[in-house]
């Protein structure tokens, strides 16, 4: 999906929770990315890979000037014997560490197995993010998840690429809600220091 038809899927959405979503989703996860420098893992499940997620990911990267959104497809049957950027398996998410960010993506919800490594990649102090699947296993596990209900209008395919492209963005739209209490306070010094309105 290209720049314009994403453009135009914002404006059908205009006025949705949707956009609202998949802009805060795509905010946690650039703002995790860049914080550390980099370390994305991407995974899915066995039977859905987010192959097309880590291909507008590493556009996004390119297009944004953000290398750190490129993520390392991490993949259930990898072999030694395929490309390196697709050899990557699932022992990459037992090695996770701080610093790194772990993405699941899952329409129908990850097995036991994935769940037990989402957990150990946590615990390691990975920031774990969910999306697509309404999982509570996985929900609790995550530190910001973004469920895909099955009677949507949209798809996953569609909410993937609405996080892609607002994870490029160079400027993410600011969020309605409480300020941080830096932004109150520097608000309040400039309020008291500016200069008294000019008489009339």
């Amino acid at each position: 999906m290209d720049a314009v038809r994403v453009a135009l899927l914002r404006e059908v959405l205009a006025g949705t929770e949707w956009l609202g979503a998949t802009r805060r989703f795509a905010g946690v996860l650039r703002g995790s990315v860049v914080s550390h420098g980099g370390g994305l893992l991407l995974v899915g499940t066995p039977a859905y890979e987010p192959w097309h997620l880590a291909a507008h990911l590493v556009d996004e990267a390119a297009w944004s000037g953000t290398p750190e959104l490129a993520p390392t497809l991490v993949r259930h049957d990898a072999r030694p014997s395929d490309p390196a950027h697709l050899a990557v398996g699932l022992g990459r998410i037992e090695a996770a560490r701080r610093g790194e960010t772990l993405l699941v993506v899952s329409p129908e919800g990850p097995d036991a197995p994935l769940l037990e490594r989402v957990h150990d990649a946590r615990r390691a102090g990975a920031t774990v993010l969910s999306l697509g699947s309404e999982n509570h296993e996985l929900a609790s596990l995550a530190h910001e998840s973004l469920p895909v209900p099955e009677d949507t209008d949209l798809d996953l395919d569609t909410v993937q690429h609405l996080v892609s492209a607002a994870a490029g963005e160079n400027v993410l739209p600011v969020t309605r809600g409480r300020r941080r209490f830096r932004d109150r306070v520097s608000r309040l010094t400039d309020h008291l220091t500016a200069p008294p309105p000019a008489p009339w």
